[in-house]
């Protein structure tokens, strides 16, 4: 038996078609709001009334009757015949319990390979999964479960369906329905599958580039046009019974919710024709069946385990959670069949937060989402500083224009890489990562003029792409310009050879699609692993300088707060212990870069030495213009006046307060 791991069903173990991922969490945030309202406006009239009601039935049998069919009588108190006028609709307009909801029950469920039950009494032991009685609908606290283990049928192993045919009623009834005396008013049967056929990821074919190529005949091996389905088992289901449905009105219900009910089996009706009864609804939940935990049949499977886990369940997270799983298998039935989904989804992302919601310690799993918030609102913070930093730049100093261009080879590069590994990339991601290329190229222009300019004779393209500076170089734009060239020599003694070796280790060890593809893996793990190193010129060009004035202070701040935020991740999510590590080389520029800040302290309240006021280097005030003067003689020189006419001599016009008037 192949081994399995997965969460036991007690546990929870057991995609919206056409709409984004975000889309579907907010509606399933509405819908579970909705339904609230409306259960409260319901089991506010309900409340006050009793879950079962004592009658006495025309032939003078006494039984209990659900009191909570309104004006649809019980099914037991039912007409023998329709109304005067009355005619005989197919399809029941409303529906009412058939049974009170505090019943209490007897259940069996048998594995099959056939949809056609067979006599419970001719079923082998090991083929029965569960068999329960007195098991009260009313009391949520009452659970059970069961174990067991079969062996699986040829058919199945070929492909053929796993089914589940469930027998329950009220206790004491006969639940088989090939036995005599079985009472459809007091037991229901009905089959449902336990394996699913759904679509297998695509996966790339990859091989050793230094083998030979095995030719194979496609005559012998066709490859499928289309997706490949196959047929999938999950060894936990829960069984939960829903007691507090209500009347419904049947021809507006959603296809999720109809997919369980099971109506009256006779056909009987009221006395107006229009309306009918249903069992209980037993809800087989495989909402939480991760397809990861699920094992393939085919004909080396022969045995299968199988646990059951029996209880109730409320009527709303039963809504949402038949219409979430509904939604979810349609989305990924129509990305197998290339139907467009938005963001390039492939059907797979609930399946993903429900692993997420599986697998994460609830507390843990609240501070991740308000720590993604936050680095979310420090990235949008980064970029914002990053693009006004440059735009208010007035030199080149401090600035690694190597660094720049190498940031946008890598960013190309991680492109490339996406895109070479499409089916599993949203289109989100890609076109993030394109936008991000787009501001990196602005920055290039920002720093240096790009031109377009004849390459010299003899070269096998016309023309070449030309970095021209944007004006004649200050002394200490040389000297950034020197100590760019410096660190990138150093970088390249160091990286170089890394990149070789990595490149060999890939091209032996490693399997790939093509020679292209070897390629752009090999050049995304060198930048993936080394990519950090690009803030290492900027770090050499302020230790030379002695100064980090030049700096994007605030945009490498919310940058670095994100790297912390990743160093959180990485202890609470679950990698291998290398990536671990790898998380936190960022932290080793950012340390240095403090360490730079305090050693080259900056005068905020000045000028700096690279013509920025400060961090927010504010666009200074045109100085006002001088008043004018009115024309007038030379001044005077006062000390020659005092030599020529003593201390008191004055000036006209310098004492108007004590003229007097001449007579």
């Amino acid at each position: 038996m192949p081994a399995t791991t997965a969460p036991p069903a007690g546990n929870g173990a057991a995609k919206e078609s056409g709409q984004s991922i975000f889309t579907k969490i907010a509606q399933g945030v509405v819908i579970w709001f909705g339904i609230q309202l409306l259960m409260k406006h319901f089991m506010s009239r309900s409340n006050d009334l009793q879950a079962t009601a004592v009658t006495t039935t025309a032939d003078g049998k006494t039984v209990q009757i659900p009191a909570n069919t309104g004006d649809i009588p019980a099914f037991q108190l039912r007409p023998p015949k329709l109304d005067d006028g009355a005619t005989y609709n197919r399809i029941p307009q409303r529906l009412a319990p058939i049974w009170p909801t505090d019943s209490v029950i007897d259940i069996i469920v048998t594995v099959s390979d056939t949809f056609v039950p067979t006599k419970i009494a001719s079923v082998s032991e090991e083929m029965v999964a569960l068999e329960e009685t007195g098991f009260n609908l009313g009391d949520s606290s009452d659970k059970r479960w069961a174990e067991t283990s079969f062996d699986v049928p040829t058919s199945v192993q070929n492909n053929g369906t796993l089914w589940g045919h469930f027998y329950f009623g009220l206790t004491g009834s006969i639940l088989d329905p090939k036995e005599s005396g079985f009472d459809p008013a007091t037991a229901a049967h009905f089959a449902y599958p336990l394996t699913q056929y759904l679509p297998k990821k695509k996966e790339a074919k990859t091989r050793n580039l230094l083998e030979e190529r095995v030719e194979v005949d496609e005559t012998l091996a066709p490859e499928a046009s289309g997706p490949v389905i196959a047929n999938y088992y999950h060894p936990n289901t829960s069984l939960s019974f829903i007691p507090d449905t209500g009347i419904m009105s049947f021809p507006q219900l959603p296809p999720a919710v109809s997919h369980y009910l099971i109506l009256e089996s006779t056909g009987a009706r009221d006395g107006s024709g229009q309306n009918s009864w249903y069992y209980p609804v037993l809800f087989v939940n495989q909402f939480w069946q991760m397809k990861s935990h699920m094992m393939i049949l085919n004909d080396t499977v022969k045995t299968l385990p199988l646990r059951l886990d029996l209880n109730t369940l409320k009527n709303w997270q039963f809504n949402v959670m038949a219409t979430m799983d509904l939604n979810t298998k349609q989305q990924a039935r129509a990305a197998a069949f290339g139907g467009s989904l938005p963001a390039g989804s492939d059907g797979s992302e609930i399946e993903m937060i429900k692993e997420i919601l599986l697998d994460t310690n609830p507390w843990l799993l609240g501070i991740t989402v308000v720590v993604s918030i936050a680095h979310m609102i420090l990235e949008m913070l980064a970029f914002s500083s990053d693009i006004s930093h440059y735009r208010k730049k007035k030199d080149n100093v401090g600035i690694s224009v190597r660094s720049i261009l190498a940031n946008v080879f890598m960013q190309a590069v991680i492109f490339l890489y996406l895109v070479d590994n499409q089916q599993n990339t949203s289109w989100m991601i890609l076109g993030t990562q394109g936008i991000g290329i787009f501001i990196e190229l602005w920055k290039v222009t920002t720093v240096v003029d790009v031109k377009l300019r004849p390459a010299p004779p003899g070269s096998v393209i016309p023309y070449r792409i030309a970095f021209e500076d944007k004006h004649k170089l200050s002394e200490t734009e040389e000297k950034t310009k020197e100590y760019d060239e410096i660190a990138f020599k150093y970088m390249y003694v160091a990286g170089v050879p890394l990149l070789i070796g990595y490149a060999i280790y890939s091209l032996y060890y490693d399997s790939h699609k093509s020679w292209y593809s070897y390629v752009i893996t090999t050049l995304v793990g060198s930048v993936y692993a080394y990519g950090f190193l690009m803030m290492v010129p900027s770090l050499y060009i302020n230790y030379r300088l002695k100064s980090v004035a030049h700096m994007p202070g605030k945009a490498m701040m919310y940058k670095f707060l994100n790297t912390f935020i990743d160093d959180l991740f990485a202890f609470t999510i679950k990698m291998p212990f290398l990536h671990r590590l790898a998380t936190l080389r960022d932290d080793v520029i950012f340390f240095i870069y403090l360490y730079q800040r305090w050693a080259y302290k900056i005068d905020y309240t000045r000028v700096n030495e690279f013509g920025q006021g400060g961090e927010d280097d504010e666009t200074p005030e045109p100085p006002k213009e001088a008043k004018a003067e009115p024309k007038s003689l030379p001044k005077i020189d006062e000390a020659v006046i005092s030599g020529r006419f003593g201390k008191d001599a004055q000036t006209t016009g310098t004492d108007a307060g004590g003229a007097k008037k001449r007579k």
